[in-house]
């Protein structure tokens, strides 16, 4: 308690690792909050937590408390799942993918994520998670960071087209995208065009916490549209 206390005039640190995956592993007591940081940004919690909670705000709450399956790409610390539980109340189950074993230990110690029981983690790379998977989700979350790089295969077509492909019927598609450069930019522009003309609809929410992007896709339900359209003409004819 005095850690967290004093954390509000100066940062305290009370964990410092080396991973194989994230190289730096720190956690620190930062204005009373316990936040997980690599080298140069923060991993969990603090503005990461902000950044995604902006994005499931714009699904709605509610919307999520419906769901049956979640499943997210980038653990790291939990933060995400945390809001998921513990301010959205999900109660279906929720699928985390995590290629760093050691951030799931720290995760486990410091966070209790180990402790949530609708929560299953599988330590294996994104890429081939997805690109194995037969499973579907309502929604899918994408946070993979390499400390202040994204891996490119986020940006490819096969890998957007696999993922987009395990959406149920009126899922959602959260990407949680770092803007840092112009050449950024024209990447996330890029991956947002990719989809014009498709059968998503594409909302992007810029300048989040300076430097990021979230990109959210929705598939368009035809069935509701043409069903929404015979009540329209039924009534019409009426």
């Amino acid at each position: 308690m005095l850690k967290k206390l004093f954390s509000y005039l100066i940062p305290i640190n009370i964990y410092k690792s080396k991973s194989s995956v994230s190289k730096s592993i720190e956690v620190t007591w930062t204005n009373g909050e316990l936040l997980i940081d690599s080298e140069n940004t923060n991993y969990s919690y603090g503005s990461l937590q902000r950044i995604l909670r902006i994005g499931l705000r714009k699904i709605g709450f509610n919307t999520i408390q419906t769901m049956d399956t979640i499943l997210v790409l980038g653990v790291a610390g939990g933060s995400v799942i945390k809001t998921l539980v513990n301010e959205i109340h999900f109660k279906g189950q929720i699928t985390g993918v995590e290629i760093d074993k050691e951030i799931i230990e720290v995760a486990n110690s410091y966070f209790q994520l180990d402790q949530i029981p609708n929560l299953e983690i599988k330590i294996q790379d994104a890429l081939d998670f997805v690109l194995r998977c037969k499973d579907q989700y309502n929604l899918i979350i994408i946070d993979v960071f390499e400390d202040l790089e994204m891996p490119s295969f986020l940006f490819e077509p096969y890998f957007r087209d696999k993922t987009l492909s395990l959406l149920k019927d009126n899922g959602y598609l959260l990407f949680n995208t770092m803007t840092l450069s112009e050449a950024d930019n024209t990447r996330n522009k890029k991956f947002i065009d990719g989809l014009k003309n498709t059968k998503f609809k594409i909302n992007s929410i810029p300048r989040i916490e300076r430097h990021n992007e979230l990109i959210l896709v929705q598939p368009i339900n035809q069935k509701r549209f043409q069903k929404n359209s015979a009540n329209i003409l039924l009534v019409l004819i009426k």
